[in-house]
């Protein structure tokens, strides 16, 4: 029986350098890749790739009639027949209002003050890596043209050799500057228009650090301020690599753990002698003095009322593919908490440099997870409680994830976090601009010479190559363009793809507002994934109402 994804896709003409995984991208993304996965193809193409290729030549059938094992990929979407759901702005149940462009994808999360976005989708945790840096213009600015929130990762003051962190010092006024961290936020806010949000993780050294009060004393409430827990990929806090011995003491001084501590003379020595080419940085388990959950709710509630008492209006959560007790405690406590966003992170996920087999083999799967984080949050909900609105994470890629996301942890779920899906447009654009511009491909990170010839299939230039290059210029005008880095371009045409593919299959669903979206729009593709998620099998769906019509 074969799995969804294989290398390749001929139907789309589709193809992944490495190994396909269960998302569909490659296990290893390269930023200087020169394609032609579809999340790669997407960001020139945009809604193209929703279709086979060739038409008017072809006939095209779909390749996984078997649902191997418990996965997202195991759940089908269920169709309709006839009704409508959710349709708004005076429209009626006719014919010609229930097409898929007049689904509405606007949304809203958060407890007493909404944020408003266009569409069910958030960045992932971008932070102190390298990669995260140097293509952040992209998506930040794409973040913020396409009105969905991107959050800043942990460590971003920690790791920037320019800050200024007084040591010794209260939190409060700790640090002096932080120009990276700065720089990050005006990218975005210089591009928000009201549906979005910027969000600032924190972690242990960034507590330490101030960046907290930092942030809240310079830009108030236009940023989210996020705690951390940890994520889908690692259990052991953040890590990036360096290459420089100075760089690595740099970042032992600032107090992180450096592996193999660079202060040693024997690693110094190895460094020297080439037999050590580099350094990993790793951030701090929290919790560790915490020995029980009524310890771990009290810390949690005391940060909670210092973050609120110093000036932030909402506070989220990032919680990681730990057991179930972390997750119950996760969804209580942010309840209790009256916290805008829990974003649950399922394993498999990563944006970084997590160790390999770490990701390969710890935590709990993300369709497991956000089953129970549905059947959690209801035992809440059963209580007269008002759940805190969550966003599920890990492998989520293409616009059937996104709503087969949205349905499994309906009604809580509010958004689906993408991580390393929509870092691809910001590689691709970054390459295309340095190769059209030799002269930017310093500045943009570009990593090709020339065109390849999988994008000179598409076009030559930008506004042949990105199908959303025109409606941008419709958004923001012709002169604005030029401030607009392609990684954005195709940021923007990739979500437009998404945005467009979620429709549809909404519009299918008769559904037509995301909040009308329930677990009666999915089913499971084989018996287990209906008894791991309690999402009944295809063959159950409606079964008895069937049998009703037979014997009218």
């Amino acid at each position: 029986m074969e799995m969804r994804f294989s290398n390749s896709n001929d139907v789309l003409g589709t193809r992944n350098r490495g190994n396909a995984c269960e998302s569909s991208l490659c296990t290893l993304c390269r930023a200087d890749c020169n394609g032609k996965c579809e999340t790669w193809l997407s960001s020139m193409v945009g809604r193209k790739l929703l279709y086979p290729r060739s038409f008017g030549l072809v006939t095209a059938g779909a390749n996984n009639t078997s649902h191997v094992g418990v996965s997202y990929n195991s759940l089908r979407i269920q169709g309709y027949a006839y009704g409508s759901h959710g349709l708004s702005g005076g429209l009626t149940s006719s014919a010609d209002d229930c097409i898929f462009p007049n689904v509405s994808l606007e949304t809203q999360f958060g407890k007493h003050r909404k944020t408003k976005i266009r569409m069910p989708l958030m960045t992932g945790a971008l932070g102190s890596t390298l990669i995260a840096e140097k293509y952040w213009d992209s998506f930040a600015i794409g973040g913020a043209l396409i009105g969905i929130p991107v959050v800043i990762g942990e460590n971003v003051v920690g790791v920037d050799r320019n800050s200024q962190i007084r040591n010794g010092e209260t939190k409060q006024g700790k640090i002096k500057s932080a120009p990276e961290l700065d720089r990050r936020i005006e990218i975005y806010l210089r591009y928000f228009d009201g549906f979005g949000a910027i969000i600032v993780q924190l972690n242990v050294e960034d507590t330490r650090n101030g960046v907290a009060e930092y942030v809240v004393d310079k830009y108030g409430d236009k940023c989210i301020i996020e705690l951390k827990w940890g994520q889908g990929a690692k259990n052991i806090g953040g890590e990036i690599q360096v290459r420089s011995l100075e760089y690595a003491m740099f970042l032992k001084d600032r107090g992180y753990v450096v592996d193999p501590d660079p202060s040693l003379p024997e690693v110094q020595q190895g460094f020297e002698q080439g037999a050590i080419k580099s350094f990993a940085r790793h951030s701090r388990l929290g919790g560790t003095n915490l020995p029980t959950v009524a310890h771990v709710q009290e810390e949690f509630m005391n940060s909670v009322e210092y973050l609120r008492g110093i000036g932030f209006e909402r506070i989220t959560l990032k919680t990681g593919s730990y057991g179930m007790e972390e997750l119950a405690m996760a969804i209580k406590f942010a309840t209790d908490a009256q916290l805008d966003l829990l974003t649950i992170d399922g394993s498999g996920g990563g944006t970084g440099m997590s160790p390999w087999n770490m990701m390969q083999s710890w935590g709990v799967p993300s369709i497991n997870l956000h089953s129970k984080a549905h059947e959690y949050a209801s035992i809440l909900s059963a209580k007269g409680r008002q759940v805190v609105d969550m966003s599920f994470a890990g492998g989520f890629v293409l616009e059937d994830h996104i709503f087969k996301g949205l349905a499994l942890g309906a009604p809580y779920t509010k958004l689906i976090c993408m991580g390393r899906g929509i870092m691809i447009p910001g590689f691709l654009g970054a390459n295309i601009e340095g190769a059209i511009y030799p002269e930017r491909r310093a500045e943009v990170n570009g990593n090709w010479n020339e065109l390849p010839k999988t994008v000179l299939q598409v076009g030559k230039t930008a506004d042949e190559i990105f199908v959303g290059y025109h409606s941008l210029v419709d958004k923001i005008g012709k002169d604005e363009m030029k401030n607009i880095p392609y990684g954005a371009i195709g940021f923007y045409t990739l979500a437009d793809k998404l945005a467009c593919g979620l429709q549809q299959l909404m519009a299918g669903a008769r559904k037509f507002s995301l909040n009308q979206i329930t677990r009666h729009e999915i089913f499971s593709g084989n018996r287990e994934t209906a008894q791991e998620t309690g999402i009944p099998h295809v063959s159950d769906v409606n079964n008895e109402s069937a049998k009703k019509i037979l014997n009218s």
